[in-house]
């Protein structure tokens, strides 16, 4: 093949197939056989941490001093903010002076009690005047509990006034500003503390996928405890380093989606994945004495598959298949339409038509006519070649 030949091979790339058309009839066809594959099935998923807790606080007061960021780590036990206390010192200092009288007044009432005591036994009063100083004592008792048990709910007042961290986490969205009048009944938390060490990936099977995994291990509980460990697939396309395993399913079918949520945990502990983003879970799964095709071999027009099936008079025939709703991304699992020994055009489908005739190759050969290519294309320059290379990848 000389340069100007490179030159018109370049004039009649299509790009719609993502193979270069080589201006000629031979087209890459495969003998459709068979086999087994290790496939992949994607299923979008969400991101929780593994324990999301909102912050409220449990008095009433207009924020002091905040003194966390967002995004920042904090410890359990450490105060995240703090509400004007000045209302709820006062109350504890009333309760202490509560404690104080009621103290006092005990004192006087165990007087009362113990000379009363004393009377009695030398019969200067009677047993109506002894009972009642006891009943006295007893309330005065009774008074100093109440009074102790005030002092103390006012106190725990007073401390809820410096909201602390019940988790270590990161901290989360920060709506409330100093100066904000809060509340135990306030709509939006204050914020919420993220224990992303370990996270929650919630995702969903339709109800076929949950019949097949029944199926196939006797019942839901047993698929979960044997499904493989799963991947998962970040939003920038890349595969998080660290793989999970699917730990609860909701057991029940949703009627509006006609699916059921999964949780898969996955450990986390750069807090690479954030609660709240988003993903896409692969499950793998091992196809055996199935009809595999890639997905390149396929037309897809209004929800429906085709491919070019090579007759024998070379002639092909547009032929409508099933899949699998369960792929890799990279192949397709016929379950209808083709058969073993059918021979189908794998590359450059998008160019060819109802009927028409083609030259039959390998697969093989076909890569090397693209190597060929490639290795022509390096004589007009690094420009023409990495044409070449955008069609073929």
């Amino acid at each position: 093949m000389t340069i100007v030949a490179v030159a018109a091979l370049l004039v009649s790339c299509g790009g719609q197939s993502g193979k270069p058309n080589f201006g000629d009839n031979e087209y890459a066809v495969r003998t459709i056989g068979a086999s087994s594959a290790d496939l992949e099935t994607s299923y979008p998923a969400t991101f929780k941490g593994m324990q999301d807790v909102e912050i409220r606080p449990k008095v009433a007061g207009f924020i002091t001093k905040v003194y966390v960021k967002e995004g920042q780590t904090v410890g359990a036990g450490q105060v995240l903010f703090e509400i004007d206390n000045v209302t709820y010192k006062a109350a504890v200092n009333q309760a202490q002076a509560a404690v104080v009288s009621a103290q006092s007044a005990l004192n006087t009432a165990k007087l009362t009690y113990d000379n009363a005591q004393k009377l009695h036994a030398a019969n200067v009063i009677g047993d109506y005047e002894l009972q009642s100083s006891k009943n006295q004592y007893e309330s005065a008792q009774a008074a100093l509990g109440q009074a102790k048990a005030s002092l103390m709910s006012a106190r725990d007042q007073l401390s809820f006034c410096s909201v602390k961290s019940p988790t270590s986490g990161v901290v989360g969205s920060l709506p409330y500003k100093v100066g904000a009048l809060v509340s135990a009944s306030i709509a939006e938390p204050f914020t919420t503390i993220s224990n992303g060490s370990q996270v929650d990936v919630y995702f969903s099977l339709n109800e076929k996928d949950v019949i097949e995994f029944t199926k196939q291990y006797g019942s839901l509980q047993a698929a979960i405890n044997q499904m493989p460990a799963l991947k998962l697939k970040l939003a920038d396309g890349t595969i998080y380093g660290s793989q999970g395993k699917v730990t609860k399913a909701s057991g029940i079918i949703d009627p509006v989606t006609g699916t059921t949520s999964f949780i898969a945990s996955f450990p986390n502990p750069q807090h690479i994945l954030k609660s709240g983003g988003s993903g896409n879970v692969l499950i793998p799964h091992k196809a055996t004495g199935a009809i595999i095709i890639p997905q390149d071999a396929t037309v897809e027009v209004q929800d429906k598959h085709f491919v070019y099936v090579v007759g024998k008079d070379n002639k092909v025939k547009y032929t409508e298949i099933t899949i699998d709703t369960q792929n890799d991304g990279q192949n397709y699992i016929v379950t209808s339409g083709l058969k073993k020994g059918d021979k189908i055009v794998v590359y450059g489908v998008n160019q060819l038509n109802e009927g028409m005739e083609i030259k039959p190759i390998s697969e093989a050969d076909y890569a090397k006519k693209i190597k060929k290519a490639e290795e022509l294309s390096k004589v007009q320059g690094d420009g023409v070649f990495a044409v070449i290379k955008a069609l073929k990848s």
